[in-house]
């Protein structure tokens, strides 16, 4: 293929138009005080009490069937590595399978109090990023499938995934429990903070990375912690793993079929063109003129994340002439998992809708942050650095009481997303001040935690015998550990 290298700068016309044809969604103007709109809250107890969401829906459904469904508009000799991926534990399965969760949760009654959903709710999904003034921020930060819809379905994944994901490490059941109760607990007292705090003050909340460290009663956490950020607090992604620049111009290593450059595709360099003519009219004025400064040495394709696996993804090599690198991710952006359920997007542009997101639910974004189309491929891409500053936890080296404060803080994270993003006077008055929603939360976790499970147990048998085809990529790097003893989890209160 021939070299790729051209400047930005001549894919800007004068006086170019702001991207055509963005359909927002209706405004609602804010018309009850903040004493009513809490009063209405507590009003919809009556016809959804807090205690019933301890239930799960109807699970009389076809897992696999469910998960073929999710592959539809995928590229096919990728789907054998997601499911590879899937089986590596229980909570990689649910990782790969947001589109069984939301089917599921979808099947149950909701509150209908809508805010901006992140779709994809998972404690892996939360961490550390940098925000435009190289700030290290603590919040999620994927919204691939993000969404407006009812508040409880992000608090229901994320406090399952620490149900799932402490079960893997074969802590207490009873301690799994309360770390998907912490999170509803955190969730609930934080949004009743935001229910009584000022507009401005709400709006410009934002949560550092120093809070995991504070959070921590454990000294040896906190000094593991304080060290993890040290050590993740880099600017750029480590170029030299992903690029070689032996031979002249930088440019990507392929190692199928994870990273590869595309072949056999005459019209690729016109493509592209059209796609970074679309991305950057999708910026701000002042981020096109940074953009100016660079120019677009290489693109390869690049297999991403458990669920994402076999959708269009690609990191963009881009220079300037200090010889400053800049690595671009963009990532194929699908309707959300939760459209057949909560309704379609607004937005005409997949692309659009997960940068709207986004910028609703986090306190500062990436500048880069856009999005762009394929028009030969029908699909929508949004754009964004590739791992810039990214911190994530893992999960692996958690104790029952790290995994419990950790919850807390994605608890409150989420909170203050959801209040940013709705109406935290309606949510706090629904919620409350007792502990009725965090126990039946808990209790849902329990019992998700068992769905999936079996949901899991259902793929591996399917891969034994031939039924789905999986590409295991490599074994675990830890053994699992022995099993424990479980006990029940507490019961809700009525």
């Amino acid at each position: 293929m021939a070299k790729l290298s051209f400047d930005l700068v001549t894919l800007r016309k004068a006086n170019a138009s702001r991207t055509a044809a963005r359909t927002a969604p209706p405004r609602k103007p804010y018309t009850r005080t903040r004493a009513e709109r809490l009063a209405a809250g507590r009003a919809l107890r009556g016809a959804h009490p807090r205690s019933t969401h301890a239930a799960l829906a109807d699970a009389d459904r076809d897992v696999l069937r469910l998960l073929k469904a999710s592959n539809a508009g995928r590229l096919e000799h990728l789907v054998p590595i997601r499911y590879g991926r899937m089986l590596h534990s229980p909570f990689a399965f649910m990782r790969g399978a947001a589109a069984v969760m939301a089917h599921d949760l979808g099947q149950a009654a909701h509150t209908g109090i809508v805010t901006q959903l992140c779709g994809d709710c998972h404690l892996n999904n939360f961490g550390g990023y940098a925000s435009p003034e190289r700030e290290l921020l603590f919040g999620i930060n994927d919204f691939d499938e993000t969404l407006p819809g009812p508040f409880e379905w992000d608090v229901k994944r994320l406090a399952a995934s620490f149900a799932i994901a402490a079960r893997e490490q074969n802590i207490a059941e009873r301690d799994c429990v309360y770390a998907a109760q912490a999170v509803a607990r955190s969730y609930r007292t934080h949004m009743l903070e935001y229910a009584a705090a000022g507009v401005l003050e709400l709006w410009y909340a934002k949560i550092d990375v120093g809070t995991l460290v504070q959070i921590s009663k454990s000294p040896q956490t906190r000094r593991r912690r304080e060290r993890m950020l040290r050590d993740s607090g880099q600017s750029a992604v480590a170029l030299g793993k992903l690029a070689d620049s032996s031979t002249g111009a930088p440019r990507f290593i392929d190692r199928p079929p994870l990273i590869y450059h595309p072949q056999g595709h005459e019209d690729f360099h016109e493509e592209i063109r059209r796609f970074w003519k679309h991305y950057v009219e999708s910026l701000p004025e002042e981020r096109r003129t940074l953009l100016d400064h660079f120019r677009l040495a290489d693109v390869a394709v690049k297999v991403v994340g458990v669920g994402s696996v076999g959708t269009r993804c690609a990191i963009a090599l881009l220079m300037a002439d200090d010889g400053q690198a800049l690595v671009l991710q963009f990532k194929e952006a699908r309707r959300s998992v939760y459209e057949p359920f909560a309704g379609r997007s607004h937005y005409h542009n997949h692309g659009l809708r997960v940068v709207v997101g986004q910028r609703l639910m986090q306190s500062q974004s990436d500048i880069f942050l856009g999005f762009s189309h394929v028009d030969s491929l029908k699909a929508d891409f949004y754009v964004r650095q590739l791992r810039d500053m990214k911190v994530a936890l893992d999960f692996e080296d958690m104790s029952a009481g790290e995994f419990i404060e950790y919850a807390d803080a994605c608890g409150w994270v989420l909170a203050r997303a959801h209040a940013r993003a709705g109406d935290p006077g309606l949510i706090a008055g629904y919620l409350g001040r007792s502990d009725v929603f965090d126990r039946a939360i808990g209790s849902f976790a329990h019992k998700y935690a068992d769905q999936n499970e079996a949901d899991y147990a259902a793929l591996v048998a399917a891969v034994q015998s031939g039924r789905v085809k999986a590409a295991v990529e490599s074994a675990p790097t830890r053994k699992p550990k022995a099993p424990g003893k479980r006990v029940d989890a507490p019961a809700p209160n009525k």
